[in-house]
């Protein structure tokens, strides 16, 4: 069985895909950091804690949006290289890691572990409802874009035999 090259349509659609979920991670992830977290002080990564350990939980989120985005930046720059970038499979991926990351936050973080809220002092429902809105729009948005990319003319529908 032969291994697939990187130009593979199969292969090049996942690594497009891959960018752009990098990307949507790290942008959402960046997007949280800047405004949610420095700018209108709402809440840090991890509030159970002192606000030295917030400040810190919060340096390691900012890290890991920045790690997300020069990964994705580079995978493009090599889809650029080989003539394989793909901007609609990429938009896949983005809006789907931006979903993601998003209804993560809100369910997860939020609600079951509970180590952050969105914001503190008020009625939290109409801020869950649009944060999670906003996740779950996104997330159907990348996974419509995923499937009508994934059936395009020359992408392989099942997998080759050997």
């Amino acid at each position: 069985m032969s291994t697939p090259s990187r130009t593979d349509p199969g292969t090049r659609h996942g690594r497009n895909l891959t960018a752009g979920l990098l990307l949507g991670l790290g942008t959402v992830a960046f997007i949280d950091e800047v405004v949610f977290h420095q700018l209108l002080h709402w809440h840090q990564f991890y509030d159970l804690g002192t606000p030295a350990m917030g400040l810190v939980s919060d340096g390691l989120f900012h890290a890991f949006s920045w790690f997300a985005t020069v990964a994705s930046l580079l995978m493009v720059a090599g889809l650029h290289r080989e003539h394989t970038f793909r901007g609609t499979a990429f938009a896949a991926g983005w809006l789907t890691g931006a979903g993601f990351f998003q209804l993560y936050d809100g369910l997860v973080q939020h609600k079951v572990l509970g180590i952050h809220q969105i914001r503190y002092g008020v009625d939290l429902l109409p801020y869950d409802v649009v944060w999670n809105a906003v996740a779950a729009v996104l997330l159907v948005a990348g996974a419509v874009l995923w499937t009508v990319t994934a059936r395009r003319p020359g992408r392989p529908t099942a997998p080759a035999r050997a």
